[in-house]
């Protein structure tokens, strides 16, 4: 069940909005091996004055914010970075101008399926890859 927020620094076209949230759900899924359905993905466009980047970084700048379900390996992780800057890439932005902020949450923290603890519920996935 990843959720991931995507900021970015400049106004995107309906369709390169599209592609950003299309490149962050494929490596979720490929690299997390979850069901596409499960993940919710959000786009923040901000005004550069209100999203202060690194000074070597250009209007490129893009964070992207997941948070997850504890259990993943360092191999697992290092996959979905790899998978988001290179489907990132793929839009145009370069992979110095991403930075990815992984938070992992134990099962019970998260309300699922009309409010249940997540670590009550049977998933459609491992979580322990």
């Amino acid at each position: 069940m990843p959720t991931a927020a995507i900021e970015v620094r400049r106004p995107y076209s309906g369709a390169e909005e599209a592609a950003l949230l299309d490149a962050v759900q494929e490596a979720l899924v490929t690299a997390l091996k979850v069901p596409h359905w499960t993940t919710s993905i959000r786009l923040f466009v901000h005004e550069p004055q209100r999203f202060r980047a690194p000074p070597d970084k250009g209007e490129r700048y893009t964070l992207v914010t997941i948070d997850c379900f504890a259990g993943r390996s360092i191999a697992t992780k290092r996959a979905l970075y790899q998978a988001i800057l290179q489907k990132l890439g793929l839009c145009g932005i370069p992979a110095d101008h991403v930075k990815v902020l992984l938070r992992e949450e134990p099962r019970e923290n998260w309300a699922i399926r009309g409010g249940l603890p997540a670590s009550d519920v049977v998933l459609e996935y491992d979580v322990n890859i």
